[in-house]
C-alpha cells in the first residue's frame, strides 16, 4: 500500500504540475492513457507477461468498462486543471452516492438504511467544502462530480457484466488494467482531437516555452505523469483485489487524505477551515459508507 500512496501521490502532483504549463486536459488525459501501452507491449513481446487471449466478445463485454475509466480519468484531469487537486478528490469522495442513486434508479436495486444514512455526512461535507473552496469553480465542480459518476457506473457495470466470470485466458488484475487502458484511449482519442485539435496544443506547446519552459521538460512532465498513472493504477489493481471490502474502503479513504494533504504542501493550496471540516466529514462519510455496504453483504 505504500508503493500505491507513494505513486499516487507522485500522479496527482505531476499531473498538476502538466497542466499548469500545459493547460490542455484532453491532450494530457489521453498522453496518459496511451503510455501504458508501450510498457506493456514490451512485456508481452518479450514474454515477461503473458499476454492476455481475448475474443470478440470478451472484449465487447470490457468496452463498458473501458470506456467509463477513460470519462472517469478526463474529467478528473480537467476538474484538476479548473481547480485545486484537494477538491477534485473531495467531489471524488461522493462516488457512493451516485452508485446507491445508480442503483436504486437503474436497477432497482435498493440498500439497507444503515447505507443511506451514511450518505448524509458525505453530502453535508462536500456541500460545505464547496462553499468554502476558497479556488472554486463552476468547471472544477461539474467534471468532478461527473468523474465521480462515471466511476461509480464503471464499478456498477463491472459486477453486472462480468459477474465474476473468467474471462479468455491470462486475464489478471494487471492485464485487465490494461487491457482497459487500451481500450479507453482508443474512445478517448477522437473528442481529444476533435475539442483540443493540432493548433491548439501546438498553441499551448508554445505558451509554455515563452513562459520559460524547455522541450526537454515539458515533454519529461508528460512522460512522468503518464508513467505514474499507469503504474499507480496497475498497483491497485493488484493490491486490492487481494483485500477485504473493508479493508479497501480504509485504504482509499488514507489514500485521499494523502493526497489532499500532500498537494496542499506541495501547491500551498489555501483551505479555510471551514473547508477543511466539510473534506474530513465527507471522507468519514465514504468510509463509513463502505464499511456500512460490506456488512450488509
Amino acid at each position: 500500500f505504500f508503493l500505491w500512496y507513494v505513486l499516487n501521490v507522485g500522479y496527482n502532483i505531476g499531473n498538476k504540475r502538466v497542466l499548469n504549463a500545459l493547460p490542455i486536459p484532453w491532450t494530457a488525459a489521453t498522453i496518459e492513457l496511451f503510455f501504458g501501452f508501450p510498457y506493456v507491449a514490451f512485456l508481452w513481446i518479450t514474454g515477461l507477461r503473458k499476454r492476455p487471449k481475448l475474443s470478440g466478445d470478451d472484449l465487447k463485454k470490457l468496452s463498458s468498462q473501458a470506456f467509463f475509466l477513460a470519462a472517469t480519468h478526463v474529467a478528473g484531469v480537467i476538474s484538476f486543471s479548473a481547480g485545486a487537486i484537494s477538491f477534485t478528490h473531495i467531489l471524488k469522495a461522493t462516488e457512493p452516492v451516485w452508485s446507491a442513486l445508480i442503483l436504486a434508479v437503474g436497477f432497482k436495486e435498493f440498500l439497507p438504511l444503515p447505507v443511506y444514512l451514511s450518505l448524509v455526512p458525505i453530502l453535508g461535507g462536500v456541500g460545505l467544502a464547496s462553499m468554502k473552496e476558497l479556488s472554486f469553480t463552476w468547471l472544477s465542480f461539474f467534471a468532478g462530480t461527473i468523474s465521480a459518476v462515471t466511476s461509480a457506473s464503471k464499478a456498477i457495470l463491472s459486477k453486472k457484466v462480468l459477474d465474476g466470470k473468467p474471462l479468455g485466458e491470462n486475464l489478471t488484475p494487471a492485464n485487465m488494467f490494461a487491457v482497459l487502458t487500451i481500450l479507453g484511449f482508443l474512445f478517448i482519442l477522437p473528442p481529444s482531437l476533435i475539442i483540443e485539435g493540432p493548433s491548439k496544443v501546438k498553441a499551448a506547446w508554445a505558451a509554455a516555452l515563452a513562459a520559460g519552459y524547455t522541450q526537454t521538460q515539458l515533454v519529461r512532465l508528460l512522460s512522468v505523469s503518464g508513467f505514474l498513472y499507469y503504474l499507480y493504477n496497475e498497483v491497485a489493481f493488484l493490491a486490492l483485489s487481494e483485500v477485504a471490502p473493508v479493508t479497501h474502503a480504509v485504504t482509499n479513504t488514507v489514500k485521499r487524505v494523502v493526497i489532499i494533504l500532500a498537494s496542499v504542501v506541495v501547491f500551498r493550496t489555501p483551505v479555510s477551515p471551514l473547508g477543511m471540516v466539510g473534506s474530513g466529514v465527507a471522507i468519514a462519510g465514504a468510509t463509513a459508507y463502505s464499511i456500512a455496504k460490506s456488512k450488509c453483504k
